[in-house]
């Protein structure tokens, strides 16, 4: 039956930058849909995207990897055959979480099929073995039988290679050839405009990009914000509660004494004021893992300025090209009247050669016809 698709979604992709291994870099401009397939010819699970005609995830799930939420709308896994993780932004919570349920369902199947094809390995090994024993101990006289035990060999996973070509083969494809060069400078001066200009266009293009994203995490550091501020209030009433509840513990210690009833209620207090500060805890991580995401929005920021600043140095570029451009085609403009004056004025030359050329021809017959008389 081939690959076909069990699930998919939409979400944000990214992957770890290879240098610092900290950062996130986004693979994709917008929400793309992330599918999970199943060969069924190989027993493979995989998570394939597609961005376009571009492959940004070619993930083959082994029983080894992990799938883990980082926060509510965020999880990542590590892919070793890859050599990076993958990011995965979801619109809500839910979509999140249904995915993470599909990842460990399919892993689960992909540790029971890596099961099978061992057991099946096995088997197919132990009649092998029992044929060599037996071939030994036949009679010298008699022949051992010609038929050999063989089996069937494992195919394996696609590669990443399979989806969009190998990394040679998409160099190639995406080189391109350099053009020849031009000989007049007239003819040179229009290149070097049209690449500026597409050079300013690339920028531009990448800042509109940079823009939206900033837009996108400034709005979620407002709502980041907003949840520090709540958070806060709530680890203060929390607070308030702990100390409430260490009050009462010490009052019905002090009217009751060590009855079993105070007692109890002292274990369920004692209970609660753990859960608290279980809570207590989980906020204090989710905070960190805000002041990690304000940082990189002050980082994406700082490549906006940068961006920006490279934009103001090509259009400075461009603005120099076309005053160069305007000087050559005066200059051409000049050569060309200045042709059209000198084959003028060889024009005049030449007829006022022809002219004396036949005035000294009509001598010469004169001459000649002098020389005949005398």
């Amino acid at each position: 039956m081939g690959e076909q698709p069990i699930f998919s979604t939409r979400a944000h992709i990214f992957q770890i930058d290879p240098t610092t291994k900290k950062n996130w870099l986004p693979t994709s401009k917008h929400a793309v849909t992330v599918s999970y397939f199943f060969d069924s010819t190989r027993n493979v699970y995989r998570i394939i995207s597609l961005d376009g005609s571009k492959a940004v995830i070619n993930s083959t799930i082994t029983p080894n990897m992990t799938f883990t939420k980082t926060s509510q709308k965020f999880g990542q896994w590590a892919d070793s055959r890859a050599n990076t993780v993958y990011g995965l932004g979801f619109s809500c919570e839910s979509h999140l979480s249904k995915f993470a349920e599909k990842f460990a369902e399919f892993k689960e199947a992909a540790r029971l099929a890596k099961e099978k094809s061992q057991e099946k390995m096995e088997l197919t090994s132990t009649p092998s073995q029992g044929s060599a024993v037996r071939r030994n101990v036949l009679p010298a006289n008699k022949p051992a039988s010609k038929k050999e035990s063989t089996s069937c060999p494992l195919q394996s996973p696609l590669t990443p290679e399979s989806v969009n070509g190998t990394e040679d083969e998409r160099a190639a494809a995406g080189t391109p050839q350099p053009a020849e060069a031009r000989a007049e400078p007239s003819h040179n001066a229009i290149p070097f405009s049209h690449s500026s200009s597409s050079i300013g266009k690339h920028w531009e293009a990448e800042l509109a990009a940079l823009k939206g994203n900033n837009a996108k995490l400034t709005a979620a550091l407002l709502e980041s914000t907003a949840n520090v501020k709540q958070w806060k209030q709530q680890l203060a009433a929390y607070q308030e509660e702990a100390e409430r509840l260490h009050k009462r513990v010490t009052e019905l210690e002090c009217v009751s004494g060590q009855t079993t009833a105070v007692k109890s209620e002292k274990t369920e207090l004692n209970r609660t004021i753990e859960e608290l500060e279980a809570a207590l805890k989980a906020k204090e991580h989710e905070l960190e893992c805000l002041k990690v995401e304000v940082q990189s929005a002050n980082q994406f920021q700082s490549q906006r300025d940068s961006l920006t600043q490279k934009l103001q140095d090509v259009e400075r570029r461009n603005e120099v090209l076309e005053v160069q451009l305007g000087e050559l085609e005066q200059r051409v403009d000049a050569n060309r009247r200045e042709r059209e004056v000198f084959r003028q004025s060889l024009r005049s030359l030449l007829q006022l050669l022809d002219g004396k050329i036949f005035e000294l021809t009509e001598l010469r017959d004169a001459l000649a016809k002098l020389l005949e008389c005398s």
